[in-house]
């Protein structure tokens, strides 16, 4: 039975972001990224959100604002794919570059007013390559009637502000399995996505995932042993250093990582602004459903982190329950007093994994665009000899499938997420978007004929 009190974190901002934002920056002077013009505009995008601080699921949400207006723009002057939100009906000679720079800029200004001066000086610069007269102001048109529809149709969304508020949630009973802060005991991470409206799916809890295993249960036995053992920071680890080296790789920004892949497919195809603007949506559109229903789940079942579980002493004063916490209760588990995990933990609760979702997602979005399982793609993630935030290291995927097992073993050797987690999570993920898929950025002509 769940709680009817709600937690007291109220809307206090969350510590780790605002470190983000100091260590984030902002760019000292206009200077366009490589690319077409909407690859171009994805960087911009992207340095925004990640530079403003955003936890990877909200920096999605925002993602997700930029690339539907851009979408919709370019699908506006150049067609064959039906819309995202906003019909829009240029002229014929419409420059596609002018409509993807204003519905891009326009979103990011409206979103970001902070970074007013970058934007206003990557906007200019762009729009005074493109030849003055009808075709460019056509496009431009385009673009801010997109960016229009798309503020306009998210509005009052579930969205809070600022960047990394945190927002109260109903609690479970504290007990055995329940959530517990973690170190280093930030307050929750933005328990409000949950309940964020999802871009396409009907509603956050559409593909709600069965409940964890019983504490009672062999399997519960199976995967804390298993966590315990892989998952440890301990030098007696038998986790071996390549999967030590994997479980790192993908502690990189999320965000960084698929639309850096995105534009590489893009260019390695030479694929036009449509497939560019279409590919990106995509990515970020459907990633930001797969985090809303996946927070959704999370702060549903409020499911205790292995750290938690396995070493109960490590809770402290956070409001949920008594110090120190609970054993699970089961004889066959044993705990240990000190364990940690490889990997500090992420502020939010367990079940089912969100690196899960999140990456089954996109494995399913690239299936779709590329046409195949075989996907044959390149990701780069965190190289743990380089700088912090890097994105140095690059690991090679043949197969969707091959994505999804390297994503389950690498939160569970990182000691983030039991086993039967991440699986949770990479069906949710793949329903999310399997659904979405079968609802927008479709062609015109399967359009029709559905």
């Amino acid at each position: 039975m769940r709680s009817l009190h709600r937690h007291p974190f109220g809307r206090l901002r969350c510590a780790c972001a605002v470190g983000a934002i100091v260590l984030a920056g902002s760019r000292a002077h206009a200077a366009l990224p490589s690319g077409n013009a909407v690859q171009q505009w994805n960087s911009i995008a992207e340095d925004t959100v990640v530079g403003s601080g955003a936890f990877q699921n909200e920096g999605l949400i925002y993602m997700a604002y930029v690339s539907a207006a851009v979408f919709d723009a370019v699908v506006g002057i150049e067609g064959g794919v039906a819309r995202f939100a906003t019909a829009i009906d240029a002229p014929p000679g419409a420059s596609a570059d002018a409509a993807v720079i204003e519905a891009a800029y326009r979103t990011l200004r409206n979103y970001f007013p902070a970074r007013a001066a970058t934007l206003d000086a990557l906007h200019a610069e762009a729009l005074a390559a493109i030849p003055d007269g009808i075709a460019k102001d056509d496009g431009k048109a385009a673009g801010i009637a997109a960016a229009e529809g798309i503020i306009a149709q998210r509005s009052n969304d579930g969205r809070q502000t600022p960047i990394g508020v945190t927002s109260p949630f109903e609690t479970r009973p504290p007990g055995p399995g329940a959530w517990r802060l973690t170190p280093p005991f930030a307050a929750p991470q933005t328990p409000w996505v949950a309940s964020v409206r999802p871009f396409i799916l009907r509603r956050a809890n559409q593909f709600q995932p069965r409940t964890p295993v019983s504490l009672t249960s062999q399997k519960w036995v199976d995967q804390f042993d298993e966590i315990k053992m892989f998952g440890s920071a301990a030098t007696a680890s038998p986790r071996t250093p390549d999967q030590t080296a994997v479980a790192r790789f993908w502690t990189a920004n999320v965000i960084r990582q698929y639309n850096r892949l995105a534009r590489d497919i893009s260019s390695a195809r030479g694929s036009g602004v449509l497939e560019t603007a279409r590919l990106i949506a995509m990515v970020n559109v459907i990633g930001a459903d797969a985090q809303i229903a996946v927070m959704n789940a999370k702060y549903h079942f409020l499911f205790w982190r292995p750290v938690t579980a396995i070493d109960p002493t490590t809770v402290t004063q956070d409001g949920f329950g008594p110090v120190p916490g609970f054993d699970d209760g089961n004889p066959a588990t044993i705990e240990e007093a000190g364990w940690r995990p490889l990997v500090t933990t992420p502020n939010h609760p367990e079940y089912p994994a969100a690196h899960g979702s999140l990456t089954s997602a996109m494995a399913e979005v690239f299936e779709e665009f590329l046409g195949t399982h075989h996907i044959n793609v390149a990701i780069h993630g965190f190289d743990a000899g380089g700088a912090a935030g890097n994105l140095d290291a690059v690991r090679n995927f043949e197969t969707v499938e091959q994505l999804r097992r390297e994503i389950a073993d690498a939160r569970l050797w990182a000691g983030l997420h039991y086993r039967r987690s991440s699986e949770a999570g990479i069906e949710l993920g793949r329903k999310v978007a399997h659904f979405d898929l079968r609802h927008a950025f479709k062609s015109k002509d399967r359009d029709d004929q559905k």
